[in-house]
């Protein structure tokens, strides 16, 4: 279990960790899915944390604070993603190999940077709103949910590439386990933020369900660019509905 969940640790994050021991094996890899809403919460403690210190400042610094955090404790791994993701379905213009194509291409394009750039603003309006509201709770919550919608999308959607990292999470996830940690999950949300958390768990699942019939009516299933991009597009969702309720 603790191979599994640093291993988790060692691919969402950039925090400085070892999987002790050999190389974890492809049923560990696959298993380590059920670890990444812990992983979430951990982001979370460090984004608490990270508003703790700031103590009294100005809320549009503790917000610009948690997000340069939120985005170097993850590499901006899942920024990366969206803006594939970006790019692919504007470039791709409908057409499943040239969406495919423009995907595997390293370079950013204008859409690329304009996607990344609005969620960004996104992220940090809500999390300024927040901060002023003292909603400690939704730090905790809100990368956690970005975690567990990369669970999802690997138990509820079919991965397209034949080979890599995303095939062996993919063939080797416990499915019925995942099922179990996604409605934990969603119970701890329930204690955390109350009758809130229902509607930003509703809200979350609309937005996995849509985005779940467009990426399989364009590409067929899911790449990895896809599911960082819903990370995010997630993580944004919970905070922008728990600024507007709390």
């Amino acid at each position: 279990m603790i191979r599994q969940f640093l291993f988790a640790l060692q691919f969402l994050t950039r925090l400085p960790v070892a999987v002790p021991g050999p190389l974890p094996g492809e049923s560990e890899q696959g298993r380590s899915l059920l670890y990444y809403p812990l992983v979430g919460l951990l982001i979370g403690l460090l984004l608490m944390a990270t508003d703790s210190m700031a103590g009294t400042a100005d809320p549009l610094l503790r917000a610009v604070l948690l997000l340069v955090v939120w985005v170097v404790v993850t590499g901006g791994l899942h920024l990366d993603g969206l803006a594939d993701m970006a790019d692919a379905w504007i470039g791709g213009q409908g057409d499943r190999d040239r969406t495919l194509e423009i995907m595997k291409d390293p370079t950013c394009g204008p859409m690329a940077v304009t996607g990344v750039v609005l969620l960004l603003l996104v992220k940090l309006a809500a999390l300024q709103t927040l901060t002023t509201q003292g909603a400690w709770g939704v730090l905790l919550v809100a990368p956690l949910l970005g975690r567990l919608s990369l669970m999802a999308i690997f138990l509820y959607l079919p991965y397209i590439r034949p080979v890599g990292l995303g095939s062996t999470l993919a063939a080797y996830l416990p499915r019925a386990q995942a099922v179990r940690v996604l409605l934990a999950s969603a119970l701890f949300c329930l204690v955390i933020l109350g009758w809130s958390a229902v509607w930003i768990l509703l809200s979350c699942a609309a937005l996995f369900y849509l985005y779940r019939q467009a990426i399989m009516s364009r590409i067929g299933g899911f790449t990895g660019d896809a599911a960082g991009a819903i990370c995010e597009l997630t993580e944004a969702m919970s905070l922008v509905v728990a600024a507007v309720l709390l």
